[in-house]
């Protein structure tokens, strides 16, 4: 049995917001909060409250009514901005403040004009602010990812010293590969010695498409917490997406994770997203996506009818999809039109389907899928031929 608990941080209120045209208003964003609570998530990271009076008042207002997530604020690491969130968080029973700064080399020399140990000093003092304010303060080493290792460490060391509760190391421009991110986190795990006084955790972006896989190797590697959001929402190319992670935990329960949420709600409030948020769901996204539990082809479509498991790893059910379906196209065989046929109401033999089935190719290769009312004209055109045969 998994005994290992993988933390969901949600940010698809603050990073996936930042998407352009996905702008909440703070209605929208209680409606989605009281969702992600439901899901199961136990990290609510409900806005950047310095950002502007619209995120403070929303990060506010999520307080008052969230009761079992922790809701978490962003900030820099600036004073200003650690007692704006802590103001905003005022009314929340599990606050936290998430704060940080950059850390690659390119950040401290191109974006802060700074030096390696001046940042270390920076980071320090913003965890010591923001422990003023909160039991649970999460530091984010801003582009990780491609920060050297070894300085990683002493960062990581210096903050956890200084109080924080939780490490975030992201890999912010998506940059690296599977088994970088995951011996990154490994060389933390066996390099800084106070580690064992916070929780890991991994915030990976899309860039190059592998924001979920980075995540696994991850948690793989040492990190207990993912952040994430749905449907992979987030700057650019998107973030690690929540309903990929989850599911893949509970695919590979040999892995020894398991996660708290409820599988069910997935595609209902991936619905709620793309609606409140105005951004559709790509039919081929994983798990959610409109095609996710649809075949075509005729040669999955046979091996699916025979057994389900032949091209589906996933019960729809499990993650709240409306079912399988078989979409037939001139890529379709027999068996599937069959299958359709029999679904709304005919019982043909084998001699009938095949006589059939050159009039259904006929119309397929006209249309990119044969409907229902398409069928039954099929199946009426069949039945009148051999009345008046």
């Amino acid at each position: 049995m998994p005994n290992q608990k993988i933390f969901i941080f949600d940010t698809t209120l603050r990073d996936g917001e930042q998407v352009p045209g996905c702008k909440l208003n703070t209605k929208e964003k209680i409606e989605l909060a009281l969702q992600l609570e439901e899901l199961g998530v136990d990290i609510i990271e409900a806005g950047f409250p310095i950002s502007s009076p619209g995120d403070f008042h929303s990060v506010e207002e999520i307080s008052k009514i969230i009761k079992n997530a922790s809701v978490c604020g962003l900030s820099r690491a600036v004073q200003k901005d650690i007692e704006t969130a802590a103001q905003a968080l005022k009314y929340a029973k599990r606050p936290r403040i998430h704060t940080g700064i950059g850390t690659s080399d390119l950040h401290i020399k191109a974006k802060f004009n700074s030096t390696r140990e001046e940042i270390i000093e920076r980071a320090v003092q913003a965890v010591k602010w923001a422990k003023n304010f909160v039991d649970d303060v999460e530091f984010y080493a801003e582009d990780a990812g491609r920060t050297d290792n070894e300085y990683l460490a002493r960062v990581i060391e210096a903050v956890i010293k200084a109080g924080a509760t939780v490490v975030n190391i992201p890999d912010t421009t998506g940059y690296c590969l599977p088994h970088q991110y995951g011996e990154k986190i490994a060389f933390l795990i066996n390099n800084v010695k106070n580690i064992d006084r916070a929780v890991i955790s991994c915030h990976c972006h899309n860039d190059l498409g592998l924001a979920t896989a980075n995540s696994i190797s991850g948690i793989i590697g040492g990190a207990r917490q993912i952040e994430c959001t749905i449907n992979g929402l987030g700057e650019r190319a998107g973030n690690t997406s929540l309903e990929e992670v989850v599911m893949v935990i509970k695919q590979h329960a040999h892995l020894g994770f398991y996660t708290d949420i409820k599988t069910q709600k997935l595609n209902p409030v991936s619905r709620q997203v793309a609606e409140t948020m105005r951004m559709m769901v790509q039919p081929n996204k994983a798990i959610v996506g409109s095609n996710a539990f649809s075949h075509s082809s005729g040669i999955h479509q046979d091996g699916f009818l025979k057994d389900s498991l032949t091209y589906e790893i996933i019960n729809p059910e499990e993650v709240g999809a409306d079912g399988s379906k078989i979409v037939l196209t001139a890529r379709s065989g027999r068996s599937a039109l069959a299958h359709r046929l029999h679904k709304i109401g005919y019982s043909f033999n084998r001699n009938d389907i095949d006589v059939i089935y050159e009039h259904f190719l006929q119309v397929a290769d006209t249309k990119k899928e044969v409907m229902e009312d398409d069928l039954h004209k099929l199946a009426k055109a069949y039945q009148a031929s051999i009345v008046t045969a």
